[in-house]
C-alpha cells in the first residue's frame, strides 16, 4: 500500500491544489471537509460531528465540544472527466486543511492561508455572511489567496440563496460568479442546475449522496437559469478581451472558452465561483469538488516565491519547480504524543529528503530534519522525500518555529512571515501539587510553542505564572490540555483583561546609573525623548547620538532597558504600547561605562520618562454582533448601552436582528448566560477583537488602585 501512495504523490506540479475550508463557526466546514474524504475515497465513511467521530476533528476537545481547534491537514485525490474543462482530464492531488471557525483560534487560520494557494469559503444561507467569514475574508486578501464560495446548507429553514450572493457583494465587496443555482429551497431543495451546461445534477434517495442524476432543467425554473446564466457569461466575458469581442458581436462564446477564462479571474481574483449544496444532507459536494480542481490556482500558477536575502537586504525570488533551490515556511508547530515536536512546511521551491541538513535563514541557524511524515488528521505517513508544493510534517528541528524560513544555506531567502494578533485576555494558574509544578512549566513551554497567540509571563512581585490568549474559550482549552495531554493538574483565576499603558504627550527624561564600589565602577547616562504613537502602532526605538555622545556599542544596551521597562508599565504594571522612544543624548566614561550600566540608566530614564508624558490605560474593544429575535431587540441594546457599548447599527437577517457594537472587553465577562437568560435561549453572539481605546478615568483609577501600584500620577 505505502508503494502506491508514493507513486501518487508524485503527481505534476500542476496536478495539485493546496486549499483551506475557512468560514464563521457553524457554517459547515468540517462537515464539508468530511464529505469531501468520502467522495474523493480518503474515507469508507462520512464523519458526524454530532457523533464524534470526524476525521478531520480529532481532539477530545474537539468532538466533546462539536468545534473545530486546530488546523487539521490531508491530501486526497479527485479525478475530472469533463470534456468543458479548462484543465486536463485525469487525477489529481489535493492537499486540504481544515480550519477553525471560532474566533479564538484565529492563529490558526492565518498561518493556514499564508501557506495555501486557495479556498473554499463555506457560508451558511440563512444566515449568509457573518462576521467571522469578514474576518477571515480578510485575512484571505491579506495574503491574496483566490477564492471558491460554498454556500451550504440551502436546505435549512430560512435559506435565501440569492440573498447570500447579493451579501457577498456588499459585505465582502467580491464579485460573485453563480455557477451552481440550487433548485428548490429548505426542505424542497434536492439539486442544482449548473448553469454554464445548462445540466441539473439530482440527488436521490442514496443517503451517502454519492450518487446523482443529470437532468434536463426543470421546466418553472427555465426562465430564471437562463436570467443567471446570461449574467453569468457576461461576468466572464468582461474579464478576456476576446470573449468580450464576441460577446458584443452577439456571439456566445463556448463552454470551454468561458470556463478557462473563468480560471484565469478566479486565479487573478476578479471573479468568486458561486456553487451551492448541502453538505450534511449530501447534496452539492462533488461539482464544488470539480471546481476546485478546474478553478483554484495549482503551486505552477503561483509562479514564484518572493523573500528577501538576509545578507545583503536585497529581494530574492525562487521558481516553483523541484529543479530550483530548496526554500519552504515553517508555519505550523505541534507536539505529536508519539514522535514529539512537529514542524509542518509548506515547500515553495526544490525538494527535501529525510536526514537532510536545512538551513533557518530566520534565525541563522543550522537543523537536521530527522524524518518526514504526510498528515491525515492525526494519522502519519512516513515520507523519504518531498517537493515543490508539497505540505509536509518535518521531525527533529529544535531551532525552527512558526513563520521561519528554512533553505538552501548556499541560497539564502527569508520569506514574509506570518502576523498575529496580540492576546486580549489573562488569568493566573497555579499547579495543584509539587510535582505539577516542574510538569507546569514544561508545558506551558510545549503549547506556547505551538500557538504565537499563547503568552506566558510570570509576575516577580506575586510569584504567580499568567497566561494569556484570544479569549475565555482559547485558555480553557489550554488548561484543558495541559490536563489531558500532559497530566498536570492545574487552578486558575479568574479571567483578566489585558490592559495596556500609553503616553498622550511628548517629554523628555535622563537617566544616570553610576556606582563606585572599589576597583571598576558603574557608569551610564542617557537622555530620552518619549512620543505618542498612533493606537496600534506598537514601539519604535530611534538613535538620535551625534558626536560619538554614547558609543555605538552601548545603544543596543539602552534599547533593551526599554523594552525590558516597557513590559511592567508605571501606572498599573501593564506593558505599554504606542510610543516611540529617542535617545538623543549621554555621556560615557572610558573605564566605567558598560553594557549593563547603559541598560540600567535606559530603563530608568524610560520610567521618569513616562510618568512625566501623561500616562493612560488602554483597554481592550470587541466588536460584538448579537442576532436575536425582534422582541428582544430593546432590552438587549439597553443591556449593551450598559456595559459601555457603543452601538454601530441594526441589520434584519431572515427572522432576526442582528446588533452591531463595539464593547469593552471588561464588561463582557458572562455576557453568554446574561443574553440566554435576557432572550429565553434565542439570541446568539459572537465576538472579535478590533482594537484598543482609552480607559475611562474614574475606571482607571480604581484599576490601578487595585494594582498596587503608586506612581507620581495616580
Amino acid at each position: 500500500m505505502a508503494d502506491v501512495k508514493t507513486t501518487n504523490r508524485m503527481v505534476p506540479l500542476d496536478r495539485v491544489r493546496n486549499i483551506g475550508i475557512i468560514a464563521h463557526i457553524d457554517a459547515g466546514k468540517t462537515t464539508t471537509t468530511e464529505r469531501i474524504l468520502f467522495y474523493t475515497g480518503k474515507s469508507y465513511k462520512i464523519g458526524d460531528i454530532d457523533e464524534g467521530d470526524t476525521q478531520m476533528d480529532w481532539m477530545e476537545q474537539e468532538r466533546e465540544r462539536g468545534i473545530t481547534i486546530v488546523s487539521a491537514a490531508t491530501t486526497t485525490f479527485w479525478t475530472v472527466n469533463d470534456a468543458n474543462s479548462p484543465v486536463e482530464a485525469g487525477s489529481y492531488r489535493i492537499n486540504i486543511i481544515d480550519t477553525p471557525g471560532h474566533i479564538d483560534f484565529t492563529a490558526e487560520v492565518e498561518r493556514s492561508l499564508r501557506v495555501l494557494d486557495g479556498a473554499v469559503t463555506v457560508l451558511d444561507a440563512e444566515e449568509t455572511v457573518q462576521s467571522q467569514t469578514e474576518t477571515v475574508w480578510r485575512q484571505a486578501d491579506k495574503y491574496k489567496v483566490p477564492r471558491i464560495i460554498f454556500v451550504n446548507k440551502v436546505d435549512k429553514l430560512g435559506a435565501n440563496f440569492e440573498g447570500t450572493v447579493k451579501a457577498v457583494i456588499d459585505r465582502l465587496g467580491a464579485n460573485p460568479a453563480v455557477m451552481a443555482y440550487p433548485i428548490g429551497v429548505e426542505n424542497t431543495f434536492r439539486g442544482v442546475v449548473l448553469l454554464l451546461e445548462r445540466k441539473a445534477l439530482i440527488w436521490q434517495g442514496d443517503e451517502t449522496g454519492a450518487k446523482f442524476v443529470e437532468e434536463e432543467v426543470p421546466a418553472e425554473m427555465k426562465e430564471v437559469v437562463e436570467k443567471w446564466r446570461s449574467q453569468l457569461i457576461e461576468q466572464i466575458s468582461e474579464t478576456d478581451d476576446d470573449l468580450l469581442n464576441k460577446f458584443l458581436a452577439g456571439e456566445e462564446p463556448s463552454i470551454t472558452e468561458l470556463k478557462t477564462a473563468l480560471r484565469k479571474a478566479t486565479i487573478a481574483y476578479k471573479l468568486v465561483p458561486i456553487y451551492s449544496g448541502a453538505s450534511l444532507r449530501n447534496k452539492g459536494v462533488q461539482p464544488l469538488l470539480d471546481a476546485v480542481v478546474e478553478y483554484l490556482p495549482s503551486p505552477v500558477d503561483i509562479d514564484q516565491a518572493k523573500g528577501v536575502n538576509p545578507k545583503t537586504g536585497g529581494e530574492e525570488v525562487r521558481k516553483t519547480i523541484n529543479e530550483e533551490k530548496f526554500c519552504g515556511l515553517a508555519f505550523k508547530i505541534q507536539t505529536d504524543p508519539h514522535v514529539g515536536r512537529l514542524t509542518y512546511l509548506r515547500i515553495y521551491s526544490g525538494k527535501l529528503t529525510a536526514g537532510q541538513g536545512v538551513y533557518n535563514a530566520t534565525k541563522d541557524k543550522e537543523e537536521r530534519i530527522s524524518r518526514m511524515l504526510l498528515m491525515h488528521a492525526n494519522k502519519r505517513e512516513e515520507i523519504d522525500a518531498a517537493y515543490t508544493g508539497e505540505i509536509v510534517a518535518l521531525v527533529g528541528l529544535r531551532e525552527t518555529s512558526t513563520g521561519h524560513t528554512l533553505c538552501d544555506k548556499s541560497a539564502p531567502i527569508v520569506l514574509e512571515s506570518i502576523t498575529f494578533s496580540e492576546p486580549v485576555i489573562s488569568l493566573a494558574i497555579e499547579p495543584k501539587t509539587k510535582q505539577d509544578q516542574e510538569k507546569m512549566g514544561l508545558a506551558l513551554n510545549k503549547l506556547s510553542d505551538e500557538d504565537p497567540t499563547f503568552r506566558i509571563k510570570s509576575n516577580l512581585e506575586t510569584g504567580q505564572t499568567i497566561i494569556s490568549g484570544m479569549g475565555e474559550l482559547h485558555l480553557e482549552i489550554i488548561v484543558d490540555r495541559m490536563k489531558r495531554e500532559f497530566g498536570v493538574e492545574a487552578t486558575t483565576g479568574a479571567p483578566q483583561v489585558a490592559y495596556k499603558e500609553t503616553v498622550r504627550k511628548a517629554a523628555e527624561a535622563e537617566g544616570k546609573y553610576i556606582r563606585q564600589s572599589g576597583g571598576r565602577g558603574q557608569y551610564g547616562h542617557c537622555w530620552l525623548r518619549l512620543e505618542p504613537l498612533p493606537r496600534g502602532a506598537g514601539f519604535e526605538f530611534e538613535d538620535e547620538i551625534k558626536g560619538g555622545a554614547i558609543p555605538a556599542e552601548f545603544i543596543p544596551a539602552i534599547e533593551k532597558g526599554v523594552k525590558e521597562a516597557m513590559e511592567n508599565g508605571v501606572l498599573a504594571g501593564f506593558p505599554g504600547v504606542d510610543m516611540k522612544v529617542a535617545l538623543f543624548d549621554g555621556t560615557y566614561h572610558d573605564v566605567d561605562s558598560s553594557e549593563m550600566a547603559f541598560k540600567i540608566a535606559g530603563s530608568m530614564a524610560f520610567q521618569h520618562g513616562v510618568k512625566l508624558a501623561d500616562p493612560c490605560l488602554l483597554e481592550p474593544i470587541m466588536k460584538v454582533e448579537v442576532s436575536t429575535p425582534e422582541d428582544y431587540m430593546g432590552d438587549v441594546i439597553g443591556d449593551l448601552s450598559s456595559k459601555r457599548a457603543q452601538i454601530l447599527g441594526t441589520d434584519k437577517r431572515g427572522h432576526l436582528t442582528i446588533i452591531n457594537a463595539f464593547v469593552p472587553l471588561a464588561e463582557l465577562s458572562g455576557y453568554a448566560t446574561k443574553l440566554r437568560s435576557m432572550s429565553q435561549g434565542r439570541a446568539t453572539y459572537y465576538m472579535e477583537p478590533s482594537h484598543y481605546e482609552e480607559v475611562p478615568k474614574n475606571i482607571a483609577e480604581n484599576i490601578i488602585a487595585k494594582s498596587g501600584k503608586v506612581t507620581a500620577n495616580a
